[in-house]
């Protein structure tokens, strides 16, 4: 136990500090040039942010070791010297709540506040919208805790009479364990129906808001993620498939040019009448609605020009360059490959470990298990994996019905050319599903994952509160996953090798 708990306490002392450090490099480089040298708030939520969704999701597999650290001690109460995930989980989960609910809107609203105002006022402005919605949530968690903030564990009630204590042991064996005349029918065994009942008690008002906002996040999460599944390594196979074949000719390259910039002034022409409409006051549905069609008419028209690009490199390195772009297109498919195979395994895993009453087979979480018994730590890596897995297939989920759903805002996440509010729009979903995959695994990977602090949590709590364990004891999440996750599937098989084109669909009042 010795060893294994100094690498422990090694590893939660190094990785946040990775964390941290990672997350300062994905800032740096996802940054849109506008945003460069200002916007240090939004910033600092960005790289907090993103620090807290990835110490959650290690969390679970540092309360995977934790367990192990203590499972072959020799002395009673050895786990009570390792950490304390469960302070440790409801600490990192109330702060998860509070970037999402609250600070994360707040830098939202400032950073989109009107520019010609002066700092106090964007601030005030933006503390106003936040005061609201604070005393909205307050009222609402703080009702629904009154009213049905209770968990329900179905018990049983056992009882029996009382025996007078035999003088001989000899008459008990394997076959006869009980004082009762009947062969290996005990109290408990020969227990009747109506013993089962239910134990009533108030959940902490801690565990209820991370059981609501893990609510809110498993919708989103069921949606995106069942796309996401499918689409981020599809998405990577039919780029392959898609690519450019070989270098066109100048001429082409001029045509091709020409018609993108019609294409730019047309949407420029565009913008700038939406533009006057909003000053005109005419912020109607039509308006979001052409606004929603723009932003994606312009998304596309930036695909389209990386793609011109890439056809006609130039430059005095114009040869390597195309040499480059060909090992990318190899590499999206190769990692497409690896990304498909996790992919197929997670819902398999889900279809077999989950859906199917009773499980046919631990699946996973028996490789989880070897992988552990080859090194104390690879199985929990190898969780780790699976777990930040999920969390991409979020994203990816979320950009894809961004494009094809008007409802769905867009907020694309590119390398040097992302806006802080985007930033702040996929870090605080990325917040919000970390709960619900952390969740999620833990359920999904409850034989790995058993008699740790998130279990405790995740897998009685939660699953016992009062209107919601429903959603739980019927897997709704879980088939409307899958359910997604095929949908998509053939979703590809019939369009996915197709070129997105523009499709124009605006209309301007004037």
């Amino acid at each position: 136990m010795g060893d294994f708990s100094v690498v422990l306490v090694v590893l939660a002392a190094v990785v946040p500090v990775l964390v941290l450090a990672v997350s300062v490099y994905l800032l740096v480089n996802y940054q849109h040039p506008d945003d460069a040298n200002q916007a240090y708030f939004p910033k600092l939520v960005v790289v907090l942010g993103l620090s807290v969704a990835a110490v959650s999701i290690l969390m679970l597999p540092a309360d995977v070791a934790n367990r192990q650290a203590c499972r072959h001690a020799l002395y009673n109460g050895a786990c009570s010297l390792t950490l304390p995930m469960k302070t440790l989980w409801l600490a990192v989960y109330i702060a998860d709540a509070v970037l999402v609910f609250f600070v994360i809107p707040f830098a939202m609203f400032y950073y989109e506040g009107d520019q010609d105002k002066s700092i106090a006022k964007r601030l005030r402005s933006a503390l106003c919208w936040v005061i609201m919605s604070a005393v909205v949530c307050g009222l609402c968690l703080g009702i629904l805790y009154g009213l049905v903030g209770k968990v329900d564990f179905t018990v049983r009630h056992l009882s029996s009479s009382v025996e007078s204590f035999p003088s001989s042991w000899s008459g008990f064996s394997s076959g006869q364990p009980c004082i009762s005349p009947l062969t290996r029918q005990c109290s408990a065994f020969t227990a009747s129906a109506s013993s089962q009942t239910t134990w009533t008690m108030r959940a902490t008002f801690p565990e209820y808001v991370v059981a609501l906002a893990t609510i809110v996040g498993s919708v989103l999460f069921s949606i995106f993620g069942g796309v996401g599944i499918a689409c981020l390594p599809l998405g990577l196979i039919f780029s392959f498939i898609r690519r450019p074949k070989a270098v066109i000719t100048r001429s082409q390259y001029i045509k091709e040019a020409t018609e993108l910039g019609k294409k730019a002034k047309e949407l420029k022409k565009a913008a700038e009448a939406l533009h006057q409409e909003e000053r005109n006051g005419n912020k109607g549905r039509k308006w979001r609605k052409n606004v929603k069609a723009v932003e994606k008419e312009l998304l596309l028209l930036e695909d389209d020009m990386k793609a011109l690009e890439e056809m006609y490199p130039q430059g005095e390195q114009a040869e390597t360059t195309w040499a480059f772009t060909v090992l990318g297109y190899i590499g999206k498919f190769i990692l497409g490959i690896i990304g498909l195979v996790v992919s197929v395994a997670w819902v398999a895993h889900i279809v077999i470990y989950l859906l199917i009453d009773p499980p046919l087979s631990p699946f996973l979480n028996e490789v989880f298990v070897k992988l552990d018994s080859v090194w104390g730590l690879l199985g929990t890596a190898a969780f780790a994996f699976f777990c930040f897995y999920l969390l991409l297939a979020v994203i990816a989920g979320e950009m894809m019905l961004g494009l094809k759903l008007v409802f769905i805002t867009i907020h694309p996440m590119k390398w040097g050319a992302t806006l802080m509010n985007s930033f702040l729009f996929n870090v605080g979903l990325i917040l919000l599903c970390s709960i619900s995959v952390i969740q999620f695994c833990a359920t999904a990977f409850g034989y790995y994952a058993q008699a740790t602090a998130a279990q405790e949590i995740f897998g009685h709590t939660l699953q016992s509160l009062r209107g919601i364990k429903y959603l739980y004891k019927y897997n709704v999440f879980q088939y409307v996953f899958v359910g997604l996750a095929v949908i998509t599937l053939v979703y590809y098989a019939l369009f996915g090798w197709r070129k997105r084109k523009p499709t124009g669909r605006f209309q301007l009042s004037n």
